[in-house]
């Protein structure tokens, strides 16, 4: 067999390994080593094969893809700094729960370490933020080579998709010549299906959920971000049949397409009433029940590691459960789905603790609504957008701000929007590629909500939009630098405050959107972002430019935690 033959057999049983593994999407970026993968990819017709020749974005373009469509994505990229600049996105997808699959192209074994261009030690190059990984052999005729690229093929998905999810490493080396002869049909593999098992809670588990279930007097749920794949029809059941108070944050997927018989259990303004403490005394529970990540509310975070609480049970699919308030006093390790119905519930929560956290829900609610109408800060910039959402829509929140705002004025509702953020590490780079992303998988109108310097971070991460269609609105925040700092202890400290923290950079967008072929439109009033809003988009491509002023929105934030305070106080008065 000559050793293009070999070559191709070898890319061909790898490409072909991966799809009967589960894998449909591929995301790659133009480099010399990775082209026998690259070209195996595009000559297979059963793959969706999305370009973008920035790594860094690419990266976070498939971090995008998988998390919206919950099933593995494939990277592929050359040797060298190219594979490093995957970095940022797979330490994302790890703490995020997203699985990818990493191919990173290698030099053959005698170019290592002596000095060849473009040769970096790829061995373990993501250290612990991947699952697993490994140095494939380069391709050869002896016998144990495919069978070996196909198990272990499968070994990396199933790795990678088990719970937790997350990122596996599979380091490919190649001697050159580089060049295959294309195939029009996969190759046909002898391993059939890895099959995951099952993740249920034991009958010490269930008998634990149902003693604090049915003991309680005062208890809540709390749902954080979850697996994409989670049963939320099994989640509304639970609801109904426990009839607590429900913590709903805004990435839990439960703060919208809320069932009506439902509606009258969701807490969404939690963050704004646990501000005050004469509520946060009156409203010590008993026990409380969380599915997913902890919210990253810090009033809830100090109501929970202040309160005495009996018990506080996190649900959560990994065995390493997250626990950052170190109070958990009960795990269980299991996914979030249909087995919440067999839970055992005898009796209904309080009714009275249910209609008092529902009580000042709904004056946090009337103060928002009033602030809205009255403020034209970049939070109520923020809320017009949320309000201007249309049906069957996508939101994706950038880090700092956008996603407090999002918490804060995203009131619950009954509107099949989803919303999303890459909230693994709170980080703001790759924002605008996983946005782009999300929307690729998803085939649905989406809006990006990101701050002035988040989008500077990934402005090349509009480069995708050149080789794929996009239906894409981003509303960039531009408050001309960190607006996030100004509501930290940084802001209380004027010297060189501005020079690190606010980090003004004077620049506007225009140009970018004009670059990239984007309808372009700046607001500053309220009147005129609802109309762009609301009118029909010109272009695949939109970015709006909403202009405000850090130092007026901290102010108007405070003002409006004051007033809920108040009317708090008035009624829980310690």
């Amino acid at each position: 067999m000559s050793e293009k033959a070999t070559l191709t057999s070898y890319v061909y049983k790898l490409v072909a390994s991966l799809y009967g593994a589960g894998a449909r999407d591929v995301v790659v970026s133009p480099g010399s080593r990775s082209t026998p993968l690259a070209y195996a990819f595009a000559s297979s017709k059963e793959y969706n094969m999305y370009r973008q020749v920035d790594e860094r974005s690419a990266a976070f373009l498939a971090l995008g893809i998988a998390k919206a469509s919950n099933r593995p994505v494939v990277l592929v990229c050359t040797s060298g700094t190219a594979a490093a600049n995957y970095f940022p996105a797979i330490v994302e997808a790890s703490y995020a729960r997203v699985p990818l699959i990493v191919l990173t192209a290698d030099r053959p074994h005698e170019l290592r370490e002596v000095g060849a261009p473009q040769a970096i030690d790829q061995i373990h190059l993501y250290g612990e933020h991947v699952k697993w990984s490994v140095d494939f052999p380069l391709p050869d005729t002896s016998k144990g080579t495919l069978p070996f690229i196909e198990r272990h093929i499968a070994r990396a998905v199933s790795i990678a998709t088990t719970a937790p999810a997350g990122p596996v490493q599979v380091n490919v080396p190649f001697r050159e010549p580089l060049l295959i002869d294309f195939q029009e049909e996969l190759p046909v593999g002898t391993f059939v299906e890895s099959y995951a098992a099952e993740l249920r809670p034991s009958k010490n588990a269930f008998r634990a959920l149902e003693g604090a279930i049915n003991d309680v007097k005062k208890g809540f749920l709390i749902f954080g971000e979850m697996n994409q794949g989670t049963d939320l029809e099994a989640v509304w059941n639970f609801i109904r049949q426990l009839k607590w108070p429900v913590l709903v944050e805004s990435l839990s997927h439960l703060r919208t397409n809320i069932p009506a018989d439902c509606m009258g259990l969701i807490i969404d303004q939690y963050d704004a009433i646990l501000k005050n403490e004469s509520f946060k005394a009156a409203m010590a529970p008993d026990t409380v029940i969380r599915f997913g990540a902890q919210p990253v509310s810090k009033p809830l975070t100090l109501f929970l590691t202040k309160a005495k609480l009996v018990n506080y049970i996190v649900v959560d699919e990994d065995s390493m459960f997250r626990d950052s308030l170190a109070i958990a006093t009960h795990h269980v390790h299991a996914n979030v789905s249909d087995w919440l119905e067999d839970v055992a519930v005898e009796a209904a929560g309080d009714a009275t603790y249910v209609a008092d956290w529902m009580t000042a829900n709904d004056i946090a609610t009337k103060h928002i609504e009033c602030y809205l109408a009255e403020e034209t800060d970049e939070g109520a910039m923020a809320a017009t957008l949320f309000a201007n959402l249309p049906e069957a829509s996508d939101l994706f929140a950038s880090s700092s701000m956008p996603i407090r705002d999002v918490d804060t004025f995203f009131n619950k509702t009954s509107k099949d929007i989803k919303i999303f953020a890459n909230r693994g590490t709170n980080g703001i780079d790759g924002v605008v590629s996983t946005a782009f992303g999300l929307q690729l998988a998803r085939q649905r109108e989406t809006y990006l909500l990101i701050g002035d310097l988040s989008f500077l971070h990934d402005v090349n991460g509009l480069i995708a939009t050149r080789y794929q269609a996009c239906n894409m609105t981003i509303v960039v925040m531009n408050n001309d630098g960190g607006g996030i700092f100004s509501y930290l202890a940084q802001a209380k400290e004027e010297a060189h405050y501005e020079e690190l923290f606010g980090t003004p950079s004077g620049l506007e967008f225009k140009d970018i959107a004009q670059m990239y072929g984007a309808e372009y439109k700046a607001v500053e009033a309220k009147e005129d972002f609802t109309k762009v809003l609301q009118a029909p988009k010109e272009k695949p491509l939109r970015l709006i430019e909403v202009f405000t002023d850090r130092q007026k929105n901290v102010a108007t934030h405070r003002k409006l935690w004051s007033a809920i305070g108040e009317e708090l106080d008035a009624k829980w008065q310690v």
